[in-house]
């Protein structure tokens, strides 16, 4: 039986042990995890024309020539602090269970390493564990879930959090301006507010179109940074009422809105409803930054 771990007070199986028990037959997926949305819901790939995600070269954004170009490019985060910070990552979901366990959440918390947003034994539950830390201001920060193996995590997660702040702070910089708005204020607004990350590992499922790996949602937050570090498919958004895979460009960042800015520029800016779903037999990591912005790593 995988092992369980306990949540506020309801106890939820983690899923990277759960992904090893199983053999693929339909009796060893808890019933907890089926989606039946999962399988039916169609998701369009391959889409062009109006259709495609806006990308943003953040080079051209900064230059006085630029015209107005939502994938990220060029955005001025050193690809070695990327690189440090993905394989630190990946080395902690790498350790054992109970090394891990470790960092566990403590009851009616969601900081730490588990799962978030488990209400009630009835749930339907995400295939999918994570590690979620509260990252500004620094003194709100609880150091017993700071991973220290590998011993290369605190260090790279500062110089990501550092590169990560100061790319948001200028998106929301072109945002207000982008509406009409004083860029001072809305940087008055979201520039010392909490900011978290989450890092979500999606284990390999032998059934994966029967399990969502973070279900659909928009983000609360003001603007949320994503990071995926591998080209396993896996996020999807929601548009005029129809599902749409994302792939990620190669060394771009995914930005996408808030509802918080959403109610604040009167709808102007407006949030996709997404979900991560697997759709093949392999696992992949997200990493989320939320800031009043958020920080988001992915990995796949």
């Amino acid at each position: 039986m995988a092992e369980v771990r306990t949540i506020g007070s309801l106890p939820v199986p983690n899923v990277q042990a759960l992904a090893g028990t199983c053999n693929g037959s339909d009796e060893q997926i808890p019933v907890r995890y089926i989606r039946t949305e999962a399988s039916y819901e169609e998701v369009i790939s391959n889409y062009h024309g109006d259709m495609e995600i806006p990308i943003i070269d953040l080079n051209k954004l900064l230059s006085p020539q630029s015209s107005e170009e939502e994938c990220l490019i060029n955005r001025g985060v050193p690809e070695e602090v990327i690189e440090n910070f993905r394989s630190s990552i990946v080395d902690f979901f790498n350790l054992p269970l109970d090394t891990k366990k470790e960092y566990s959440q403590l009851p009616n918390s969601l900081e730490g390493y588990g799962q978030t947003f488990v209400f009630s034994e009835d749930q339907k539950l995400d295939w999918g564990d994570m590690l979620y830390l509260q990252v500004h201001p620094t003194d709100s920060r609880d150091l017993r879930f700071w991973p220290t193996h590998p011993a290369s995590f605190r260090q790279s997660l500062d110089a990501y959090l550092s590169e990560t702040k100061s790319l948001a702070l200028c998106l929301f910089e072109f945002m207000a301006k982008a509406v009409g708005a004083e860029p001072e204020s809305l940087l008055g607004i979201f520039e010392e507010q909490p900011r978290g990350i989450r890092m979500n590992y999606y284990p390999p499922c032998r059934q994966a179109n029967k399990v969502i790996g973070l279900s659909p949602h928009t983000d609360v937050v003001g603007l949320t940074l994503l990071l995926q570090v591998n080209n396993v498919q896996g996020l999807q958004i929601k548009r005029d009422g129809k599902w749409f895979s994302v792939d990620a460009l190669n060394g771009a960042l995914i930005f996408n809105i808030g509802d918080t800015l959403e109610i604040m520029t009167k709808n102007k800016l407006c949030p996709y409803l997404s979900k991560h779903q697997k759709t093949v037999l392999a696992s992949f990591f997200y990493v989320f930054c939320k800031a009043y912005f958020c920080c988001a790593f992915v990995l796949i």
